[in-house]
């Protein structure tokens, strides 16, 4: 095992806040191996790179001996996370979480070793606590402590409806801790306010406190707002090799940097070499090609990796994209049909022109060939090409005028 100081140093990787440090040095000098909590509700079963920060923290906690709870909320996940929601989430079916659930166990082993990770589900102490267990459970929080959360601030200031059973959901979740005994809870920063709910639990059921570290939310590949298919700034785990090579190799080159920290391997004194090539005159792209390559070797295999700049599609050689891409903001109103895009954006002479190339299967999207039917969504930023020549990086942006 590492010493103290590597340890936290790779803890601290990438981490938005370790809280309590102290407590956690004292944790690790104990020498023991570390139980790392980590739940997930299982809403949204498609992972994309931003759900991968989170994972690679715990692969990096068992890389360094501790035992990782890959915890699946089957019963919190009824109940509906309300974190940096505006209104009260309906709560799924069993089957739904059930079948949710089989699909996170299939996408998270390819990062987690499966040998030093214990899946559990949530359901198999909560369904037993008893409705006296519940009211225990509940005194200890105030409403007037729960309402400083800040999405139920927000909420409750603007008169907008708050379940009751959303206020369960902090304090189940922290029940989980208790449940599991955990030394360490990781989650993203906007689930602060319930992952130090586990500590106060804990007290209050006479455990030692779970440390808590935060992982930051990535940013999608417009730079700027959090990575979200429904923004269409993502790479999502399982698509094709030659569509995340797409993506990735036309990831700005200021978020180059972001994206190693977070999701590559590589050592950081590996990443501050790579740094170093570029500022010696080192094509970013190369730089980004490598990130390309780890990462869909991480989820496709080595092969998949070897070919997936042939898989791209045939742009340019060796599936290749301009040196020079073009960055273009289109404004609009709303959501805009890609020939539409295309003619505002001047990549094809008329609207015409658009169509016929849609219609030839010569229009293509981050690598993929798309019709006519194709939506561009507000905010979402794509590698478009038309033809075999006309390419740009194009972001359907807000118009504020």
């Amino acid at each position: 095992m590492k010493s103290v100081e590597e340890q936290l140093a790779l803890i601290k990787r990438g981490a938005d806040e370790v809280l309590i440090e102290s407590e956690l040095v004292e944790k690790l000098k104990s020498g023991r191996a570390l139980t790392i909590k980590a739940g997930f509700d299982p809403t949204a079963p498609d992972l994309h790179l931003g759900h991968t920060v989170l994972i690679n923290k715990l692969r990096q906690f068992q890389d360094l001996g501790h035992q990782v709870v890959f915890l699946i909320g089957d019963f919190t996940g009824m109940i509906g996370d309300p974190s940096g929601k505006s209104a009260t989430r309906p709560p799924l079916t069993r089957e739904q979480v059930l079948s949710n659930a089989e699909t996170y166990k299939e996408q998270v082993f390819k990062i987690l070793d499966p040998s030093k990770t214990q899946v559990a589900f949530n359901s198999a102490w909560l369904n037993d606590l008893s409705a006296a267990d519940f009211v225990r459970l509940a005194s200890n929080y105030t409403v007037a402590r729960m309402l400083e959360r800040d999405d139920f601030q927000k909420r409750y200031s603007a008169n907008q409806s708050i379940a009751i059973h959303e206020f369960l959901y902090p304090l189940v979740q922290g029940y989980d801790s208790v449940a599991l005994k955990a030394d360490i809870e990781l989650g993203g920063t906007d689930q602060k306010f319930n992952l130090l709910m586990g500590r106060e639990l804990q007290r209050a059921y006479g455990q030692p406190s779970q440390c808590v570290v935060t992982m930051p939310l990535l940013e999608g590949l417009d730079g700027v707002k959090k990575m979200s298919k429904s923004l269409g700034n993502y790479v999502g785990i399982q698509e094709a090799p030659g569509v995340m090579f797409s993506k990735l190799v036309s990831l700005p080159d200021s978020l180059m940097w972001r994206y190693f920290e977070l999701l590559s391997f590589r050592s950081l004194a590996e990443i501050e070499e790579l740094r170093s090539d570029v500022s010696k005159g080192a094509n970013p792209r190369d730089i980004k090609i490598k990130l390309a390559e780890e990462l869909i070797a991480r989820f496709h295999g080595e092969e998949a990796a070897a070919t997936a700049h042939r898989a791209a599609g045939n742009r340019m050689k060796d599936g290749e994209l301009p040196d020079d891409l073009p960055e273009i903001v289109v404004s609009a109103e709303s959501d805009m049909p890609i020939s539409a895009l295309l003619n505002k954006a001047g990549l094809v002479k008329n609207a015409a022109a658009a169509r016929d190339l849609l219609a030839a299967g010569s229009v293509k999207v981050d690598g993929q060939a798309v019709d006519r039917s194709y939506i561009v969504k507000l905010g979402a930023i794509h590698v478009f090409q038309a033809g075999k020549k006309a390419f740009a990086r194009i972001s359907l942006q807000q118009n504020i005028s």
